[in-house]
């Protein structure tokens, strides 16, 4: 009597997170390109995507047919258009385009990561920092005002979804000003100032940062309502508000530097004060959240001493620091927040 062999598992999973590099390189290509920016125009077949783009004829349509087997595309009738996610996130034109981030992964992550052999090995950051002295993983990025300007879109493009949660979520009426710490562009600053017409709010950075934060702030008619104040949260107070937000700031920095962070953030507040801090927060099992996980390691491949952290750790960290309660509410996407209350 035969009997029928055990299945075998499946390699699929393991050959699509193998090579998924290559599904991320096309998509990161096309952001450069301007795919998705010249389809919002309207619908273009094959010849006409071609010429606009630049792609050469044997490129062109495998290139434009994977991005559509991806889902970044739709084609009907031999002509090609963006989805609604695509057209709604990754035409530059639009206010909520979140392509900058993208932009610096193609530019500089996607480059940085094929070391992480090496960083997993040797703990050592793999970035435009790796060989250098530089006192800060940022010191680099802020010498180069073209890098920063595109760096500082790029923290807007992945923090959008949940700047605006943030701004609608927490309960703003109870408080009178804020300041975010380490606002970059500006975007969580404004949102919060948009959805709460009675607040002040101030946007302290280095001073590299102030012009484009003013530019940012101006645009969207605020600038009388926001600041920039400049200063380093090393060596600087923080300025004192009723409430201070740090928005992808705590998991750039060691165990200790986060401590300090958050003391120097209970100092800054009034009693019944707030603290926001808000990454990938990773979930408490460590076994959910795998965004978190990987921003875990992306901190390792660019900074000396950061990391993601959980809702449980940063709670305990609040709590040390003088906070009375503290809580985590999910945001969007990966990102949750982390508030404390003096």
């Amino acid at each position: 009597m035969s009997t029928q062999p055990a299945a075998l598992p499946n390699p699929e999973h393991i050959l699509r997170v193998g090579l998924g590099f290559w599904a991320s390189k096309v998509l990161l290509s096309a952001v450069e390109m301007g795919v998705f920016t010249e389809l919002a125009k309207k619908p273009e077949d094959l010849e006409t995507l071609r010429g606009r783009l630049g792609l050469h004829p044997r490129s062109a349509h495998d290139f434009l047919d994977a991005l559509t087997a991806l889902g970044f595309l739709e084609r009907t009738d031999g002509k090609y258009a963006n989805t609604p996610a695509t057209d709604l996130y990754l035409d530059k034109h639009k206010p909520s385009y979140i392509g900058g981030m993208l932009e610096m992964a193609n530019q500089r992550l996607y480059g940085h990561w094929t070391h992480l052999t090496e960083a997993l090995r040797t703990g050592r950051q793999q970035n435009e920092s790796k060989d250098s002295n530089a006192a800060s993983p940022f010191e680099a990025l802020y010498a180069d005002p073209a890098r920063l300007k595109v760096f500082l879109a790029a923290m807007t493009g992945i923090s959008h979804g949940s700047n605006i949660a943030i701004a609608h979520q927490f309960p703003w009426s109870r408080y009178q000003s804020f300041a975010d710490v380490g606002t970059a562009q500006g975007d969580l600053a404004v949102q919060i100032a948009v959805a709460n017409p009675h607040l002040n709010g101030i946007g302290f950075d280095l001073a590299e940062v102030g012009p484009i934060f003013e530019e940012y702030a101006e645009q969207h008619g605020l600038d009388g309502r926001l600041r920039f104040a400049p200063g380093d949260f090393f060596k600087d107070s923080l300025p004192s508000v009723d409430v201070i937000t740090m928005g992808h700031i705590l998991h750039d920095w060691n165990l200790d530097e986060k401590k300090m962070l958050l003391r120097k953030s209970y100092e800054a507040i009034p009693q019944g004060g707030a603290v926001i801090a808000y990454d990938a927060v990773i979930d408490d099992d460590r076994s959910e959240n795998a965004f978190g996980l990987m921003s875990s390691l992306n901190m390792l491949v660019e900074t000396p001493g950061g990391f993601d952290y959980t809702g449980a750790d940063c709670m305990d960290w609040m709590k040390e620091a003088g906070f009375s309660q503290t809580r985590v509410e999910h945001l969007v996407g990966p990102d949750s927040m982390v508030i404390g209350i003096k």
